[in-house]
């Protein structure tokens, strides 16, 4: 297993994480992405730490606090071998406060989420969205609290916007807070905006790519054809409202290159995809799930081997979209002004 810094962190992260939104299977959304139990997570946590996947990322929103609670039980003994990635922001129940980055519902949360994960310690603690309604004073301040009270060691965002993001960052440098060193972020070969303003940002500032959905959504498992029905036990069926929206002819060529590079390097679609992530500046760990060891254990396959740089390429070419503005022009300027890709 390689090992990545987080960031401008000292932390090094696998450039696999697990992650644990299949665990719970509670409400519509997560009991389509799977319902996995306590004894079926620690076979799952065996084979991770076996292979040098060391990370795990969860969410008190997932499955209403499940996740953290199964995944507590799974790691139950092996605290020292683990990292703990989880997050809150979303709103939780129906209370007034139980939504946003306000210190009344950080402090709550953050504590809650510690007695479901069986621990006394967040090893990365992000924000899950960015909250308009609350100071980033008040959030940095009480993140620094909670870091200066050892519950969590290191701070993070997903979801932000460039600005969003940069006006966090300079707060910190303003006040002392602790600073972001990881962003959450979707990233696949159907989903690039990433590299549009988050990923030169990040460059800039020592912030890391922490990837959510790598296979775009569930799009990227080689099931979806050109000219071929949905299949029938595709999640996307119950969850594909909730992810990002694709163009199904952007889609199909991408599918398109991934299958002439899977013939060439005998390797599955999705560790094609996760392989080319891998290879992406900022990107310091990819967050894989699995519904069982089978699924696991061909994610864990995108590691130990590189594609080539005219694979890469021709994976870039094939997924290639028109820019935003500014972005388009300022690929004009790339003399003072280059692409991070």
């Amino acid at each position: 297993m390689e090992y990545r810094q987080l960031g401008a962190s000292g932390l090094n992260v696998p450039v696999l994480s697990f992650g644990t939104g299949t665990f719970g299977g509670k409400g519509e959304l997560f009991s389509a992405w799977g319902a996995t139990d306590v004894a079926e997570a620690r076979r799952l946590v065996d084979l991770c730490l076996d292979a040098g996947v060391t990370m795990f990322d969860t969410a008190d929103i997932y499955s209403r606090g499940a996740s953290e609670s199964i995944l507590g039980e799974a790691i139950k003994g092996r605290r020292d071998k683990v990292l703990i990635s989880t997050k809150a922001t979303f709103r939780f129940d129906d209370e007034p406060n139980a939504v946003g980055s306000s210190r009344f519902h950080l402090l709550r949360s953050v504590d809650e989420q510690l007695r479901r994960l069986g621990t006394d310690y967040i090893d990365l603690f992000q924000l899950h969205g960015f909250d308009a309604k609350t100071p980033v004073e008040e959030t940095l301040s009480t993140l620094d609290t909670l870091v200066r009270a050892g519950k969590i060691r290191y701070t993070g965002v997903s979801n932000f916007s460039g600005w969003h993001l940069m006006k966090s960052l300079a707060a910190a440098d303003r006040y002392g807070y602790p600073r972001y060193v990881a962003n959450q972020t979707y990233y696949s070969l159907i989903g690039r905006d990433y590299e549009w303003e988050l990923m030169p940002l990040g460059l800039d500032q020592g912030v890391g790519a922490v990837v959510w959905s790598p296979l775009g959504w569930g799009r990227l498992t080689g099931k979806l054809r050109r000219g071929q029905p949905l299949p029938s036990t595709s999640r996307l069926h119950t969850t594909a409202d909730y992810g990002p929206p694709v163009e199904d002819e952007y889609l199909y060529r991408v599918v398109d290159a991934l299958d002439e590079i899977a013939a060439q390097t005998g390797r599955s679609i999705p560790q094609i995809a996760l392989n080319w992530l891998l290879q992406r500046p900022t990107v310091a760990t990819v967050v894989v799930g699995a519904r069982n060891e089978e699924q696991l254990k061909q994610n864990l396959g995108a590691i130990g081997w590189n594609l080539t740089a005219d694979q890469v390429a021709r994976l870039d070419a094939a997924s290639a979209k028109t820019l935003a503005y500014p972005y388009w022009h300022q690929r004009g300027f790339a003399e003072r002004n280059p692409p991070p890709v």
